[in-house]
């Protein structure tokens, strides 16, 4: 029975051993950039230290920021020199997702047709963002029809309510009559 206890406590501190970051199971200091302050929330592909950080932080920016800041940014987006198509559609992708539900249409397209062009390490980000960009746009879609729905629920309840008080009223008279000698 013991044995069986400390097998089964050995397995289970085991199996939590993946969800640790690795310096906490080498008993080392997490791998920082060689420069941590040169990353910025520039959306670019060029620096492999900061590419995942720099497009988060950017992606944080826009879902923070309001109009006049996605006006700046598109400016930036596409003044930028030396970016590549990929570069500048996704990071455009990233502004517009934030925007008005029209823009969403837009971004969802761009991030679909330049994921792939993306580097490896920045693709599951950039689909997780068009997936939780498609779940706003099919909730936006559902509040619409439930909009929709009512509407004409509405309607029909002002409807069937005139009706109902004609109704009304042709029995009152008719109950009037049959009082009436």
């Amino acid at each position: 029975m013991r044995k069986g206890v400390v097998v089964g406590g050995l397995a289970a501190l085991l199996s939590g051993c993946e969800l640790l970051p690795e310096h906490a199971m080498l008993g080392t200091e997490p791998e920082e950039p060689a420069e941590a302050t040169a990353c910025t929330a520039q959306p670019t592909f060029a620096d492999e230290a900061c590419l995942l950080h720099n497009w988060v932080a950017f992606g944080l920016a826009s879902q923070r920021g309001d109009n006049a800041w996605r006006n700046q940014a598109m400016t930036e987006i596409e003044s930028a020199a030396g970016r590549s198509e990929a570069e500048r559609e996704l990071a455009r992708a990233v502004t517009l997702a934030w925007g008005s539900e029209r823009e969403w249409r837009e971004a969802a397209t761009i991030y679909q047709e330049y994921t792939a062009a993306a580097p490896e390490e920045l693709q599951p980000l950039l689909r997780y963002w068009r997936n939780e960009l498609e779940g706003r746009r099919s909730l936006a879609g559902h509040r619409d029809n439930a909009r929709g729905q009512l509407a004409n629920l509405q309607r029909e309840n002002a409807e069937l309510s005139e009706k109902l008080e004609a109704l009304t009223a042709i029995e009152q008279n008719m109950n009037l009559r049959q009082q009436s000698p």
